[in-house]
């Protein structure tokens, strides 16, 4: 088996509201749920998805000769680089802990699917991806359950995103208190539902607020989604179309008049939660701070994604999120 490097992963297609509209293009008509159609404008170009490395490297001529003062420059740095490294360690569980066989069953760009990615990357937990196809689901044919995430794990089905996260800490033994060392278990738990009941919402809006940002949204989701190559071509113009529209509806149906200024608040918002900690588990995230990173993966370098970080002062701890989450643990055989 071989481990998958996610430099680039955004997760767009989760739930929108219910019911359901009709995409007509060139005599097809593709009956599209709104539900499948947000969880793609949840994803980002990006992210997730999309996690490329944006850090920011120095560079210099440093001259063929190093002095002794360059030189005891260089090691500092190197020692830094080594304390910075060992505070942003990932903790793995006890081999005998982590789950033999783990397989989610997502769309790439829903932010759902990337909180659950989120913790079982940080955790380094290996899992399989099965891509949904959004119109037909059949690969979850078999479940009861017709959203995404759900997660497998050695035979046993879990749902929904944050009870996913809650069992899959039980199963590996994680106590509370192993996760938040300074935040309260209250604290926690407040900015984890800030995340589902908040966060989320204001991220449609944004991704679909003009034709534009919805091409580049679509773009996204038709290039990692899995579909027939006339679903993409169809999916793309005529998806991008009614959410640019159902973006619209979403923001009276959650107050929001600016979407823009929806999300830098959003991002302010939780950086003023930080309250000048690294994460909001202290000196190593905790999962509200997997949480907010899971959902704004997907966006992270769509339009709204790069406007947020240039606008607002959450990109350093995104950037410490970016670091101390790494590499997928995503594995195809």
């Amino acid at each position: 088996m071989r481990r998958v490097s996610t430099l680039a992963s955004p997760t767009l297609f989760r739930a929108l509201a219910t019911g359901r509209f009709e995409v007509v293009t060139g005599g097809t008509t593709l009956g599209v749920q709104h539900r499948l159609l947000q969880g793609a404008l949840y994803g980002s170009a990006t992210g997730c998805a999309v996690r490329r490395q944006w850090f920011r490297f120095l560079s210099g001529s440093w001259g063929r000769a190093a002095s002794l003062g360059v030189a005891g420059a260089l090691i500092s740095l190197a020692g830094a680089s080594v304390i910075s490294e060992d505070v942003y360690a990932k903790e793995p569980p006890p081999p005998e802990l982590v789950p033999k066989d783990v397989v989610l069953y997502q769309y790439e760009a829903c932010p759902f699917c990337n909180k659950v990615k989120a913790f079982l990357d940080y955790y380094d937990i290996p899992y399989k991806v099965m891509e949904v196809n959004p119109i037909s689901k059949k690969e979850i044919k078999w479940s009861d359950y017709k959203k995404v995430p759900i997660l497998m794990v050695d035979g046993e089905q879990l749902v929904d995103s944050s009870d996913i996260i809650d069992k899959l800490r039980d199963k590996i033994h994680l106590q509370k208190s192993d996760l938040n060392p300074i935040s309260s278990d209250n604290e926690e738990e407040k900015w984890r539902k800030w995340v589902d009941n908040h966060l989320v919402h204001v991220l449609s809006p944004n991704i679909y607020r003009n034709t534009s940002e919805a091409l580049e949204s679509f773009d996204y989701i038709t290039r990692n989604g899995n579909f027939s190559f006339t679903e993409k071509i169809t999916v793309k113009y005529a998806g991008a179309a009614a959410m640019y529209f159902v973006s619209k509806n979403l923001k009276k149906k959650y107050n929001i008049t600016d979407e823009r200024k929806a999300l830098y608040d959003a991002a302010e918002t939780w950086v003023n939660a930080l309250n000048g900690r690294e994460f909001l588990g202290g000196s190593k995230p905790n999962l509200a701070d997997l949480a907010v990173f899971g959902v704004l993966r997907p966006i992270r370098y769509l339009r709204s994604g790069r406007d947020m970080v240039e606008h607002t002062h959450i990109g350093e701890w995104y950037s410490r999120m970016e670091r101390v989450v790494g590499e997928s643990s995503r594995i195809k055989a």
